[in-house]
């Protein structure tokens, strides 16, 4: 398999969400994935969408989050990155702890590192990106 790029800009907005998973199932598929990675990998890039357009950009019509990925021989790379003020890690609740286990929401950046075989989260004060990687097995 030879390396293969795709990039998208795309808006602020709860379809976006959808777009990114939908892109991320093809592209996973594509890229060779059984059924359960595909799963694994469109649910790790619509958490990651999520926290883009609704945490991230606020659903700022003005700001756009972009979507990256890259196919290698060994790893399907996926890169979020949206326009907001950046986010504080320390910050980020363990959805694990006693105290958080019945909120409705706080699981994004878990269930994302649970799916993914690695994950880096790169904030700024002009955005975060979130890279996923998924290593091709095989």
């Amino acid at each position: 398999m030879t390396d293969k790029r795709v990039s998208y800009t795309l808006d602020s907005t709860l379809e976006t969400v959808n777009n990114a998973e939908e892109t991320a199932s093809r592209m996973a598929a594509e890229a060779g994935f059984g059924d359960e990675d595909v799963m694994k990998i469109s649910m790790a890039v619509r958490e990651a969408a999520v926290n883009a357009v609704l945490h991230g950009n606020a659903y700022d019509p003005g700001k756009k989050v972009t979507l990256n990925f890259e196919r290698t021989q060994r790893d399907l790379v996926i890169t979020i990155r949206d326009q907001g003020k950046g986010l504080d890690l320390e910050k980020i609740p363990n959805p694990l702890e006693p105290e958080n286990l019945l909120k409705t929401s706080g699981r994004g950046i878990f269930i994302i590192r649970s799916f993914m075989d690695e994950v880096e989260i790169h904030p700024s004060h002009t955005g975060t990106e979130i890279k996923l990687i998924k290593h091709v097995h095989g």
